[in-house]
């Protein structure tokens, strides 16, 4: 995560001011619009992030690196893709949907947005519960 850096929204500023968005809440835009995309099982996170999620807290932004430059923003996403999709068709849908997620709600370009998957999540085995259910 950056250290307390905003970036300023040249296309909002008016004579009441201008509008600057932290770090952190993009990298909850683009955590969000990646858990949307059919295919992705999980978003891997620090060990931070795991621990603020065992303490109950959802942490939207696990898993998304964000560094702000001048002429744009660039995103690294961590995730683990469900076993039986197709990796670069999921990684293109995730970048698509961060892209489009992103600039519809700050205006903000993504100049990359790179897709680093970092694991493959098999089907769960059934509960000895859901085997009883279904005999």
């Amino acid at each position: 995560m950056s250290d307390k850096q905003t970036t300023d929204l040249p296309e909002f500023e008016s004579e009441l001011g201008k509008v600057e968005i932290a770090p952190e809440v993009i990298e909850v835009i683009a955590g969000i619009a990646a858990n949307e995309v059919e295919g992705i099982a999980e978003m891997k996170g620090n060990f931070a992030a795991g621990v603020v999620e065992k303490l109950g807290k959802k942490n939207h932004g696990k898993g998304i690196r964000v560094e702000i430059h001048d002429d744009g923003v660039q995103i690294d996403v961590y995730c683990v893709v469900k076993f039986g999709f197709s990796i670069p068709t999921v990684a293109e849908k995730v970048q698509d949907n961060i892209r489009q997620t992103l600039m519809s709600m700050t205006a903000l370009t993504a100049t990359e947005v790179n897709i680093h998957i970092v694991g493959m999540q098999f089907e769960q085995a059934k509960s000895e519960v859901e085997i009883m259910e279904e005999a």
